[in-house]
């Protein structure tokens, strides 16, 4: 598979990433450090998307239904050199389905998950996958 992003900014200003029809905005100066996202907040943001899109994708593969799922992530960011040293996550999966087996699931995310995997070639990931009742 091949994926494809485009980017562009304005000297001092703004910028934004072009993924497909989605333009997603992100902050590159010190104005808009509280309202954008940095691109380190990006790179969290990716991880949630991976981890999230891999529940829909499993939860028709082992069988479970749940209504929602949600994921934070905290990361540790290195100096020298300046990179992620750590994520630690929390999925937590609304969900009455007795059928719901959360160690396949974990497993499932962390064997098929292209993000997942990238960041855990180059850094620590940790989670909680808690399943929710509804």
């Amino acid at each position: 598979m091949k994926y494809k992003a485009s980017a562009r900014s304005k000297a001092h200003s703004a910028a934004s990433i072009q993924i497909k029809q989605t333009e997603i905005p992100f902050g590159m100066t010190k104005e808009t450090s509280e309202s954008l996202g940095s691109p380190a907040e990006l790179f969290l943001g990716a991880f949630t998307s991976c981890v999230l899109k891999n529940v829909e994708r499993f939860s028709a593969f082992i069988k479970f239904e749940y209504t929602h799922a949600e994921i934070t992530v905290d990361a540790t960011r290195l100096e020298k050199p300046p990179r992620m040293d750590a994520l630690n996550y929390h999925l937590k999966i609304h969900s009455n389905d007795e059928s719901l087996n959360i160690n396949l699931l974990r497993k499932n995310i962390e064997k098929f998950g292209t993000i997942y995997n990238t960041v855990k070639a180059s850094c620590e990931v940790e989670g909680i996958i808690e399943q929710i009742k509804n």
